[in-house]
């Protein structure tokens, strides 16, 4: 039988005696592999007879699209995006996560809310507000935390993007008026808020500095090991 819980207190309707599928997290800051992790184990798991069903930030249907364009403008409020991000997060748990869950499937989620905390608690948030927002959120059974040194993000960060992220460098937040001194301060201050986040909910930390063969085979073995269990 399932034992799948949530970190507070289930949303309506929701059944977690149902839900006899797996959720598997990869969590990390941008540039660190995680899309392409989450595509090639989508196709491995797809070969060893998974149904596979993927998930990520701001990919709901409802708020999705609203959510990219305001995003667009760079005024958004932090509240504001705290609030869009949790409405586009809970939509998809509601409309994919659940269903597919509950017919067995492995859900493969390209972040989670852990980032959405992460991000929050960074703008100044406060802790209790932020468990508090996301106490329906399923908890998941691994996730997997992409872990990479400044200066691997920087050059990664740098050879996939044409320019600097606005929110990605903290540019709401006032560091400084300098993009790259401000993406610098903003990134490290996402990875201690990460490092505080994994030891509280337990994320298995992958050293991302590698080759991406060799994590790639190192999530595969740690998922096989969990798929030969029992969804808990």
């Amino acid at each position: 039988m399932s034992t799948k819980r949530c970190y507070g207190h289930p949303g309506p309707g929701v059944d977690l005696a149902r839900l006899e599928g797996w959720l598997i997290v990869i969590e990390g800051r941008d540039s660190t592999g995680r899309s392409t992790h989450i595509r090639r184990l989508a196709e491995w798991l797809e070969q060893r007879g998974h149904a596979v069903v993927e998930v990520g930030l701001h990919r709901s249907p409802l708020v999705g699209p609203e959510l990219e364009q305001a995003k667009q403008g760079n005024l958004l409020s932090a509240r504001t995006m705290s609030l869009f991000y949790a409405t586009d997060f809970y939509d998809q748990m509601e409309n994919g996560i659940i269903p597919a869950m509950r017919s067995g499937a492995v859900v493969l989620a390209d972040r989670y809310i852990f980032t959405l905390m992460a991000r929050d608690l960074v703008r100044g948030a406060d802790p209790d507000s932020v468990e508090s927002l996301y106490a329906m959120a399923i908890v998941p059974d691994v996730v997997f935390y992409l872990s990479v040194s400044m200066p691997v993000l920087v050059e990664r960060t740098l050879q996939a993007h044409p320019r600097l992220d606005y929110w990605e460098s903290g540019m709401d937040l006032g560091f400084s008026r300098d993009w790259f001194d401000s993406f610098l301060i903003y990134q490290r201050r996402m990875e201690q808020q990460f490092q505080q986040l994994a030891k509280k909910y337990g994320f298995e930390t992958i050293n991302a500095n590698r080759s991406l063969a060799a994590i790639q085979r190192d999530l595969r073995d740690r998922i096989a090991s969990l798929l030969e269990r029992a969804p808990e």
